[in-house]
């Protein structure tokens, strides 16, 4: 579902599996760094189009291949041991997931899905209209910042003149997507720090990538 629908789904999925215990802790960061992406579509039908950039299955590998292999390597490595669910950190049992009938889900979503699309939305205006910051501080350089700020707008500000750069915030996600991340998962203990940690090292493995495939 995250590398799918796109920010914010992995972290509203991987949050929302945490709170009603159907994995750890532990399993619900693993996912988070992972699997809070651009969405394929997003992607495909309009990030690359925009930038004006061919060579798409090496685009695909750097914007999703990456994150796996990212995920690989932190299952092998910080990520090598997972503990049950029957019981948290401290072993106590984890509560059980009540059944709800059929009208509490379908309420349940309903609600979930005005209130992430008014978060969302909220988000992007706010950062939309931030962008006057940096135009006020670099004048006409501001514009290669738009896309640290809110990713489409961004995008379309830079157009082709910088397709690194949008590649770039592309992988990171953007303030706006981090903002968007932390609303999904404020109401758990997850970290966003070490969320943000994590997608910069991601950010930075992608721009390494961009770079290689740009030189050839």
């Amino acid at each position: 579902m995250g590398l799918l629908c796109g920010f914010p789904m992995g972290a509203r999925v991987a949050a929302q599996l945490y709170e009603t215990n159907q994995i750890t802790k532990k399993e619900a960061e693993f996912l988070l760094y992972i699997s809070n992406s651009i969405g394929p579509v997003y992607f495909c039908g309009f990030a690359i189009p925009l930038l004006g950039l061919k060579n798409v299955p090496l685009l695909l590998v750097g914007m999703y291949g990456i994150p796996l292999l990212y995920g690989f390597v932190l299952r092998c490595t910080i990520y090598r041991t997972m503990p049950s669910i029957s019981s948290d950190s401290n072993g106590h049992l984890l509560q059980q997931c009540r059944i709800e009938t059929l009208l509490d889900e379908l309420n349940n979503a309903i609600h979930l899905s005005v209130e992430g699309i008014l978060s969302m939305g909220g988000y992007m205006v706010l950062f939309n209209l931030l962008y006057i910051v940096p135009s006020l501080i670099f004048k006409n350089k501001a514009i290669l910042l738009y896309p640290f700020l809110e990713i489409t707008g961004g995008l379309v500000a830079l157009g082709t003149a910088a397709p690194m750069i949008s590649l770039w915030m592309l992988s990171f996600g953007g303030l706006c997507c981090i903002c968007q991340t932390y609303n999904c998962i404020a109401k758990t203990n997850l970290s966003i720090g070490k969320y943000v940690v994590h997608k910069t090292i991601l950010g930075i493995c992608s721009l390494l990538y961009y770079m290689c495939i740009f030189a050839l």
